[in-house]
């Protein structure tokens, strides 16, 4: 192939990269389907209506003990509309590093987990998954520090609000956000 095809084959990817990743921060949350943790297509618009928190979850960090309060945070709220929904990331440090069934057996055992959890995704980088785009796009616009990220979605499904990895999930300023959100 000649240099200027490749010039002009890179520069059409290039172009494909930067439109056909955009995702539209105007269309609320329900625009996404996502895979459960058992590989079942679940549409987003299921939850439409309910407040969710969505977190980027691993299984081997020292974070990992959120998941009580995660679990105990669904528990509290989900007759009142909140929905936790768990993300498995295995992008820092390799802290996810098993099978989903693997994670779902973990959080299972080991924390109860009743919330609904997804199969593995890229949470930052190359691959990020158009979910994550969206709620990063909808709050500070800034990467995913670590696991345990916390993202707040509005009962419309159009606003977010984010807090970071070492805020608690049952942080006071997280549960302000939650009682509003929930009215």
């Amino acid at each position: 192939m000649s240099m200027s095809c490749l010039v002009f084959a890179a520069s059409l990817l290039a172009g494909l990269g930067s439109s056909a990743g955009e995702v539209d921060l105007d269309k609320p949350i329900y625009q996404f389907t996502m895979n459960t943790i058992e590989e079942q297509s679940l549409p987003l618009l299921t939850y439409k209506g309910k407040v969710l928190m969505v977190v980027n979850v691993a299984s081997y960090c020292g974070l990992t003990p959120q998941y009580e309060s995660l679990q105990a945070i669904h528990e509290k709220f989900k007759d009142r509309g909140l929905i936790v929904l768990g993300f498995p990331a295995n992008q820092f440090n390799n802290q996810e590093p098993g099978s989903n069934e693997e994670i779902k057996e973990f959080c299972t055992q080991k924390y109860g987990v009743s919330f609904p959890m997804f199969s593995k995704i890229v949470v930052k980088g190359e691959g990020i998954h158009p979910l994550y785009q969206w709620l990063i796009g909808k709050t500070d616009r800034k990467d995913i520090e670590w696991n345990f990220a916390k993202f707040i979605v509005s009962r419309d499904g159009t606003k977010a609000w984010r807090f970071p990895s070492r805020t608690k999930p049952d942080a006071p300023e997280v549960l302000k956000v939650i009682e509003q959100q929930l009215g």
